[in-house]
């Protein structure tokens, strides 16, 4: 089962959009690693030259900027305030708008992997990386 359905579910009211990946992700990248010159993103595989994506989260992974990880990121993230947020993918473009999420939760992404969930005004992030035993998940406070 899908994402979006499971959240559906929840009474989580979601919308499915397909061609906002590539915003998000740049947006997150403006909001969460601004402090990186273009040389640094290269270094990290966040980018190169050409502009092509690497992993946002080897910013976190790098020691690039404070975050919280592990049990210490999901506990945080369960504190946040559940309102609306967006949940894209790092090599998707499928981008989950969420509203009423009250009931979202780190379980829900238990099957989803480079996964970002970032509130609407991108203050705060939740990473879970595909490197699950070695990398995150993150939470980072703008």
């Amino acid at each position: 089962m899908k994402l979006a359905d499971r959240l559906k579910e929840k009474n989580t009211k979601t919308t499915e959009l397909s061609i906002w990946g590539p915003y998000l992700r740049e947006e997150w990248e403006k909001h969460f690693a601004s402090h990186l010159t273009e040389e640094d993103k290269e270094r990290i595989f966040l980018k190169n030259k050409d502009g092509y994506q690497g992993y946002l989260w080897h910013l976190f992974s790098n020691k690039l900027r404070d975050c919280l990880e592990r049990e210490e990121a999901d506990e945080a993230f369960q504190k946040v305030a559940h309102e609306s947020y967006y949940v894209f993918y790092q090599l998707e473009n499928q981008v989950l708008i969420l509203e009423n999420a009250a009931k979202f939760s780190v379980t829900d992404l238990e099957k989803e992997y480079d996964v970002y969930v970032v509130d609407k005004d991108f203050t705060w992030t939740y990473v879970k990386t595909h490197e699950t035993q070695w990398c995150g998940p993150y939470f980072c406070r703008k």
